[in-house]
């Protein structure tokens, strides 16, 4: 395979890089992100709860089942830093090891609060990291997951090869994520809740109703699904498919690295 400097990326090659709705220069993006989150770390599981209506939860029940940890697999939660995923992972695996890594460290500080607090005191990292360039040595894990971190990236295709790098041979790539919605009756309704209530809730709850706009800004800039397919193919994760939750408001990408 051809090392991540080779890819084509056709997306996330210019001098820009879309924030949301807005283009920003691409080196503006990570410390936007970066500041979106500090603000939004201490309130962040509660909110995922309300704007989802507790679906979450299912959504991630079913990453974890299509995962299916076992053993003493070395596992890698990206942009997990509030540990949902990685808690959710040793419950099915109390053996394997976990790490975390997550660009910002308020995320990471809320993830080692909740575990320290439910008595998680074996079997994690937690490692300050960007998805582009992770701290990990090539060949470490047994499997990769990525829950609703991956729009938040500046280059798509640089994390997508990064992924493939650190996997094992045989190892899994998986990404839940925001997608686009294939009904059209839903969609409608779908459009007016992410534009209207989240800001709306990000506001009341979480004291910043201008970043949880630009979350729901950045779902509408995610690639559709085939388009993740295809560089998900490009970054060379092999098999590479997706299957659709609640008609396409998420959709749970996965693919080999062989």
């Amino acid at each position: 395979m051809t090392e991540a400097s080779d890819h084509t990326r056709p997306a996330d090659s210019e001098a820009t890089a879309s924030f949301g709705y807005r283009e920003v220069p691409r080196e503006q993006k990570e410390p936007l992100v970066r500041q979106v989150f500090d603000s939004v770390a201490p309130r962040y599981d509660l909110m995922n709860d309300l704007m989802s209506l507790g679906v979450h939860r299912l959504w991630k029940a079913a990453l974890i089942n299509m995962v299916a940890p076992r053993g003493s697999q070395a596992l890698l939660d990206v942009a997990g830093g509030t540990g949902d995923v990685a808690f959710r992972l040793l419950d099915r695996a109390p053996m394997a090891k976990v790490s975390v890594c997550d660009i910002n460290e308020k995320m990471l500080s809320a993830g080692r609060d909740r575990a320290i607090d439910g008595g998680r005191l074996h079997g994690l990292d937690w490692v300050v990291g960007n998805a582009e360039r992770l701290p990990f040595a090539s060949n470490s894990f047994d499997a990769y997951t990525i829950a609703f971190g991956l729009r938040n990236v500046t280059d798509i295709d640089a994390a997508l090869a990064e992924a493939r790098r650190v996997l094992k041979p045989g190892g899994r790539f998986f990404c839940l994520e925001f997608s686009q919605v294939v009904l059209p009756a839903l969609a409608k309704i779908y459009e007016r809740y992410s534009f209207s209530v989240l800001p709306f809730l990000g506001g009341i709850i979480a004291g910043d109703r201008e970043s949880y706009r630009y979350l729901a800004e950045s779902i509408r800039k995610f690639p559709p699904q085939d388009a993740l397919v295809a560089r998900m193919d490009t970054a060379g994760l092999e098999k590479a498919r997706y299957r659709n939750m609640t008609g396409g408001v998420v959709a749970i990408h996965s693919g080999w690295r062989l």
